[in-house]
C-alpha cells in the first residue's frame, strides 16, 4: 500500500485516511470528506489521465469506472469509493497492450484535440460491457453524456462499433 502523504513528506492532518483501490493498487491518503474522486485522482494520486472539464457532471470528461460501472468522478466523493475498485484510463490497457477501444480510437481517428478522449474511451468500454453497442443509434444514445467540442463523433462511433464487433463486451483484452 502506498501512503501518499509519507511519500510526499507531508505532515499528518486531522482528515481521515481513505484507502482507494485504483487500477489494482491500494492507496492510503488523507482526504477531507468533501474531496471528489476526480480531485483525489488528479491532485493526490497523480493520475491525470482523467480530465476535469465542466466540474458539474455535464460533459463526461471525468468518466471512470467504479466496480465496473461508469461514474462521473467530479460528482462522486472519494470517500464513497473506499473499498470499491476504481479504474481510470491509466488502468484499462491489458497485458498485451492497449485496450481494443483505445486501438480502435487510434485507427479511426476518434479524437482531435484529445481532451475528451479518456472520458469517451472509459464510457465506450462501459457501454460495451453493458451490451449497449448493438447499433450506431444505440452507441450514440449511450455516449450522449460525453461531449466533444471538436465534433469527432462519427469517428468515435465507428471506433466503438469496430471494437464491439471485434471484442464484444470483453473490457480487459
Amino acid at each position: 500500500m502506498v501512503d501518499v502523504e509519507s511519500a510526499r513528506g507531508l505532515a499528518p492532518t486531522a482528515d481521515p485516511i481513505v484507502t482507494l483501490d485504483v487500477n489494482g493498487r491500494a492507496y492510503s491518503v488523507r482526504l477531507d470528506a468533501r474531496v471528489t474522486l476526480l480531485d483525489a485522482l488528479r491532485d493526490r494520486l497523480g493520475l491525470v489521465g482523467t480530465k476535469k472539464g465542466c466540474d458539474q457532471g455535464a460533459c463526461g470528461a471525468c468518466t471512470v469506472h467504479v466496480e465496473g460501472k461508469r461514474v462521473l468522478s467530479c460528482l462522486t466523493l472519494a470517500a464513497q469509493c473506499e473499498g470499491r475498485e476504481v479504474t481510470t484510463i491509466e488502468g484499462i490497457a491489458g497485458p498485451y497492450g492497449l485496450h481494443p477501444v483505445q486501438r480502435a480510437f487510434i485507427e479511426h481517428d476518434g479524437f482531435q484535440c484529445g481532451f475528451c478522449t479518456p472520458g469517451q474511451i472509459m464510457s465506450a468500454v462501459a457501454l460495451m460491457a453493458e451490451g449497449r453497442a448493438g447499433s450506431d443509434e444505440e452507441i450514440r444514445e449511450f455516449m450522449s453524456g460525453n461531449l466533444c467540442r471538436c465534433g469527432a463523433y462519427p469517428h468515435m462511433v465507428a471506433a466503438i462499433r469496430e471494437a464491439a464487433s471485434a471484442g464484444g463486451d470483453d473490457a480487459n483484452v
